[in-house]
């Protein structure tokens, strides 16, 4: 598992940013790190279809440690509402066992980034029109709330991220308060990231490494080194996130997404 020192200085930086952004926006970083993954892993080498998977995994495993320590920030101010982590957790564990081991090994590279340009950019539309919901909505019961949670686990383990980008547009919409449907995006990062290895290392076991220390689809030198700076920065994040009012909180988190999308977007096409 050697790497070289500029590796882990760029990945020290990515993962800096990456756990700044899932305390800040509570997306677990995954819409920063694929794509820069998927650069990093293509300059050594990796064929182009393997760097983008190795990068969607590899940034849902570091979601385990992330959402862990900016959970922890926005518990300690009262807003995750744990009462939607209980109802939207069952159908993330399934939707997300589905996506990494079946249809992640299923599907080509490009398509898989084509599909994260997609997702992205409508979510990080919805945040920038900033749409007002009806003042009578609200979250579905139980039944809702798992088929909700079903579509959030399964599109976050074809992109790789930690549902944010789906579940704060959702949260919202059904007139959960920002601050909350960050905070509860946050610990929802956690179910997620755990059904969805743990499918990606089923999946692709078996396969030829094409770096030492890759095992399946999962990088583990970038998930180690990513994941320790990354529990540092993700309580900053939180922080700042609650010193934030709700129109930067929103444009903040559109612009990050529709950068993002873009480029997963010209990888995908030119793929």
């Amino acid at each position: 598992m050697n790497i070289e020192w500029w590796l882990v200085a760029e990945l020290l930086v990515l993962g800096g940013c990456t756990g700044f952004l899932a305390g800040l926006l509570g997306i677990g970083g995954g819409m920063l790190m694929v794509p820069f993954m998927t650069l990093i892993l293509s300059h050594r080498g990796v064929p182009a279809d393997m760097s983008v998977k190795m990068a969607i995994a590899t940034s849902m495993a570091t979601i385990l440690f992330t959402s862990i320590s900016s959970v922890r920030a926005h518990h300690k101010r009262g807003a995750v509402r744990w009462d939607l982590v209980r109802g939207l957790a069952p159908g993330i564990v399934l939707g997300g066992l589905l996506a990494g081991a079946g249809m992640f090994a299923l599907l080509k590279g490009q398509s898989l980034a084509l599909i994260f340009a997609v997702f992205v950019g409508f979510s990080a539309t919805q945040m920038l029109l900033d749409k007002k919901p009806a003042p009578t909505r609200q979250m579905p019961g139980a039944v809702g709330r798992t088929a909700a949670g079903g579509g959030i686990g399964f599109i976050s383990g074809l992109v790789g991220a930690g549902g944010g980008f789906i579940s704060v547009p959702f949260m919202t919409w059904c007139n959960v308060p920002i601050h909350n449907a960050v905070a509860t995006s946050a610990a929802l990062g956690f179910p997620i990231a755990l059904a969805n290895t743990v499918g990606y290392v089923a999946g692709g076991w078996g396969l030829p490494s094409p770096l030492p220390g890759a095992v399946g689809y999962l990088y583990l030198p970038a998930l180690l080194v990513i994941a320790s700076s990354s529990v540092l920065f993700a309580p900053l994040g939180a922080r700042t996130a609650h010193a934030m009012n709700v129109k930067q909180l929103k444009r903040a988190f559109a612009c990050v997404l529709y950068l993002l999308a873009a480029y997963m977007l010209y990888k995908g096409v030119r793929g």
